[in-house]
């Protein structure tokens, strides 16, 4: 057996990359995780998921504090956002959540951390900082960047990303934002309720063209009602940097040629894989723009080399890499043989309200030739929405031919936390009923989850069938009180 540096060695410390790295450690392998970057945590803690939330919540506060009459409060003016304290406060919790990505943490559990750009050299070697290290096993989770576009102009003029977008000096007055997925609506709105005045250009006739149309309209009638503009259904024609401002020419469906004007422009239109410098055509692995090609237990064609989070494409979440970590872990150390499973992958789009899914909606119902039926909840009439004046939104459930749950969409309050119920349901296998006859607290938004799934069940429990076998063997009496729209409605005389 040939004898290499490392038992595994990780290119890549975001979520993939240090799940790999924290079990194979644990597990006894010597293990190597090399990071590109200055410090662990990858995209998701740095420039992602937790500075974009950290600021949501920030720009959220900032809007209460302003609509307190909704809530039979004071109207206030609360002075204008210091962009800065918002900043340091995204470092802040940063700092806190870096401490368990920390390379003193990795150590103790046994793996060895170096920082560089490494460049395979051979099917078990790579070149780090003019040093061959070799590995029997290797991972890539290289992450992905922000996608810049081929529009005329941009190459000149400066735009933001998710990269700088946190790290401001000082609030935007203005800002166009080119695209509509997740992370354009959340600075979207995130940004408009600190004071900028927003503008979304969307070459597609939707927002979060992912999601049904008819939950992704929702989250854009809250937005316009908080200020955002929209331009959909156009295309870029040309971008100028105007030294002050930031000047965007798109055309609209009719190809009338419409001019927008910035103190800041935001590119949001989707990511590419991190493949560029790692070497790959050497050992030719295969990779194209949505990233390396791997199979289901996540193996390249080289069977010793693996490939796991947002280089390999697909779903393009922390919670899936991690996942992907764990899929590589029982292939490459423990040697159990495990394929991946995307069949019931959870994602939650945090503007407010939330829009969460779990399996499919009806757009992908509909293009795997599915037969559904839908049902639906609204949380205007949810008891808890109310008191918290949180009345937009609903609940959407797709149920198959087998009278088991395709896939759940929430848009409404904390729809994400709402949608753990339905992670449960159906990765566990849960039976409807269960969760219709038991007791969630009231009043709690949970208990949207039972109204959906009762609906279900209703039409069948007070059908007329039954209430025809009911009268036969018990002699009940019917109805105690007709109504009608020239009668009131009264109790029974005795």
């Amino acid at each position: 057996m040939a004898n290499y540096d490392y038992d595994i060695g990780i290119i890549g410390g975001g979520a993939a990359g240090l799940t790999v790295a924290s079990g194979a450690a644990q597990l006894g392998a010597k293990t190597l995780l090399i990071e590109k970057e200055e410090a662990l945590g990858g995209d998701c803690l740095h420039y992602g998921c937790v500075p974009s939330k950290t600021l949501i919540k920030s720009a959220h506060v900032y809007h209460l504090m302003k609509n307190g009459p909704q809530f039979g409060l004071p109207a206030l003016t609360p002075p204008p956002v210091d962009f800065k304290n918002v900043a340091s406060r995204i470092k802040t919790v940063i700092n806190i959540i870096q401490k368990h990505d920390s390379v003193e943490r990795f150590c103790k559990l046994g793996a060895m951390v170096q920082f560089g750009d490494p460049v395979f050299r051979d099917e078990h070697s790579i070149n780090l900082d003019d040093k061959s290290i070799s590995a029997r096993t290797w991972v890539i989770a290289t992450g992905s960047s922000p996608a810049v576009p081929i529009v005329e102009g941009l190459e000149s003029t400066p735009y933001l990303t998710n990269r700088d977008i946190f790290y401001l000096n000082k609030l935007p007055a203005s800002m166009i934002i080119l695209g509509a997925g997740p992370i354009a609506t959340e600075m979207a709105q995130s940004f408009c309720r600190l004071g900028t005045k927003v503008i979304v250009v969307q070459r597609s006739g939707q927002i979060l063209s992912k999601e049904d149309e008819d939950m992704a309209d929702i989250v854009k009638q809250e937005m316009e009602k908080e200020g955002v503009q929209f331009h959909l259904n156009v295309s870029l024609v040309k971008v100028h940097d105007l030294g002050s401002e930031r000047e965007v020419i798109i055309k609209d469906f009719n190809g009338t040629s419409i001019t927008l004007r910035a103190e800041q422009l935001l590119v949001a239109l989707g990511r590419s894989p991190n493949v560029a410098g790692l070497g790959l055509d050497d050992i030719d692995i295969p990779y194209d723009r949505d990233g390396i090609k791997v199979n289901s237990y996540l193996k390249t064609n080289h069977k010793h080399i693996y490939a796991a989070g947002d280089v390999i494409g697909g779903y393009q979440f922390t919670h899936v890499a991690g996942y992907e970590g764990g899929v590589v872990l029982s292939n490459a150390v423990f040697h159990l043989p495990k394929k991946t499973n995307y069949t019931y992958v959870p994602w939650c789009t945090y503007t407010h309200p939330e829009l969460a899914s779990i399996g499919f909606n009806e757009k992908s119902a509909q293009k795997a030739g599915l037969e559904y039926t839908v049902f639906k909840e609204e949380f205007r009439a949810n008891d808890r929405s109310l008191a918290e004046g949180e009345t937009a939104g609903k609940i959407k459930l797709l149920l198959g031919k087998n009278g088991k749950p395709l896939g759940i969409q929430i848009i409404g309050p904390h729809a994400g936390e709402l949608l753990g119920e339905w992670v449960a349901i159906m990765n566990g296998g849960v039976g409807l009923s269960k969760i219709a006859s038991a007791i969630h607290p009231y009043p709690t938004l949970g208990e949207i989850n039972k109204r959906v799934i009762s609906s279900i069940y209703a039409p069948k429990i007070f059908s007329d069938t039954i209430k025809k076998g009911l009268k036969f063997f018990f002699s009940f009496k019917g109805r105690a009180c007709e109504c009608g729209e020239d009668i009131p409605c009264k109790k029974e005389e005795k």
